[in-house]
Formats: C-alpha cells, structure tokens, sequence
C-alpha cells in the first residue's frame, strides 16, 4: 500500500479542470476512516449531488457494466452496490472524494434502526436503506438511526 498526502476530503474538481487523483484512488486517514477518489454523475433523474448523502456505483438503469470509479445518487442509475458517503457537494462529471468505510453521519437513512443492515436496493435518492432480502448487498450498518450515524463497510 502506497501513502499519499496533501488529501483535502472536500475539495472538489470540475469535468474541465480535471481529477487531482487518479480515480479510484484510495486515501486511509489517521482515524481508520477510509476514502476514495471518484467521479459523479447525476444521472438519468439529474439528482444533484449533496455532501453527506449516501452513494452508488454508477449503473445505467440499473444495470451494472463494472464501473467502480463513477457514482450517483439517483437511485434509478444504482446497480444495487453502496459506495460511500459524500464529503462534499460535486459538481455533474466532477470529481471528490467519498467515505467508504467508517462511522459517518449521513443526511438520512430510509426506514432504519439501529443494528440494520443496509443496503444500496430501495431507498430514496441519496439514502441507503434496512436490507430486506438475503441478496443485497450490505454496504453499511445502522448505528444510531435517530442521529443518522452508520458504520460504512463499502468496497474499494
């Protein structure tokens, strides 16, 4: 594993400026709280992105094509696999980074309690949601429901 420095969670790039980082570049901080360097996309629902809002791979109409460095909050575009949490509001095929794993604070959670498994399948845009079937994807735990704390356990 490779160390970087100089990583500033919420400074975001624009399509023309360009990423700082290659995507998928993954930043682990001092608190065990982990990152990655990704691109947004808002989507076929142009859902705009919102820091601290929960993510997903980016799928078109849900149908997955193995993208791991692009996400959305539009759940129309979710290919059912949580990525992370925004650390700041990027811009449509902008670049940031988004916590993957770690105790975060989210904007909030559909219909959870804490202890709930969740998953990137049901939600509402921006939201993960209680895991209601042995196939979804666990991508985080509900941790406190009524402070919106979860434990994010996304992949790389």
């Amino acid at each position: 594993m490779s160390y970087i420095a100089g990583v500033e969670l919420t400074t975001v790039a624009t399509n023309a400026e360009g990423p700082e980082f290659a995507l998928g570049t993954v930043y682990r901080a001092s608190s065990g709280k982990q990152y990655k360097y990704v691109q947004f996309n808002n989507g076929a629902g142009g859902v705009a992105c919102v820091a601290a809002d929960c993510c997903y791979y980016y799928a078109v109409s849900g149908a997955s094509a193995g993208q791991v460095d692009i996400v959305t909050s539009d759940t129309t575009d979710n290919g059912g696999v949580g990525a992370g949490v925004f650390q700041a509001v990027i811009a449509d095929t902008g670049y940031g980074w988004i916590q993957t794993k770690g105790v975060a604070v989210v904007n909030g959670i559909t219909a959870s309690a804490d202890g709930n498994a969740l998953t990137a399948v049901g939600g509402a845009d921006g939201e993960f949601d209680v895991s209601t079937a042995v196939t979804d994807f666990i991508c985080a735990v509900s941790v406190d429901d009524t402070a919106n704390i979860i434990m994010l356990t996304c992949p790389d």
